[in-house]
């Protein structure tokens, strides 16, 4: 039975993650660390960016639940670590190697060969995002929930697309 808890909050959490993610994203990034935010919609050579170090947002909380978790035997906080983990590689698959293209090698391996509307979707949504290069403008502040008006675009776009071909 105790897995089963395990599991659920492990779930749980990848899918507050989500929330986390989006209110991060649009109160944080920006809002007062705009600064760091700010490269990230307005290209600056060279691969980092000053928005990587977000990643430290979630990677430290998940990493001292798992450590702590672990060594103490608490596992519904080793749970709670692995959960945010999951986010952050699904996060960095989705967001950095599938939309921003910067693992080009891993992106061809993983993405290329699979059913592509649902992520289609989630580039749709992302590139009206970075369309706007402003703090205070925006839309679309998730990663893997979109507004189903991405959908609905995205689905007239493909019908008149097929409807020309």
């Amino acid at each position: 039975m105790e897995i089963l808890i395990i599991i659920a909050i492990v779930i749980a959490t990848f899918f507050f993650m989500e929330f986390m993610a989006w209110f991060t994203h649009k109160f944080v990034m920006h809002g007062f660390l705009w600064n760091l935010h700010f490269d990230h919609h307005n290209k600056q050579p060279g691969f980092f960016e000053k928005n990587d170090t977000f990643f430290l947002v979630f990677a430290v909380p998940s990493s001292l639940s798992i450590f702590f978790g672990a060594n103490y035997h608490i596992n519904n906080l080793w749970a709670f670590g692995l959960g945010i983990m999951l986010y952050g590689l699904a996060y960095f698959l989705v967001h950095e190697v599938l939309i921003h293209r910067r693992f080009p090698k891993i992106r061809k391996a993983l993405f290329d060969n699979i059913n592509k509307d649902y992520l289609n979707i989630l580039m749709y949504a992302h590139k009206m995002h970075h369309k706007h290069t402003g703090k205070e403008e925006g839309e679309s502040f998730g990663m893997l929930v979109v507004n189903k008006i991405y959908y609905q675009e995205y689905r007239k776009r493909k019908e008149l697309k097929e409807s020309r071909a």
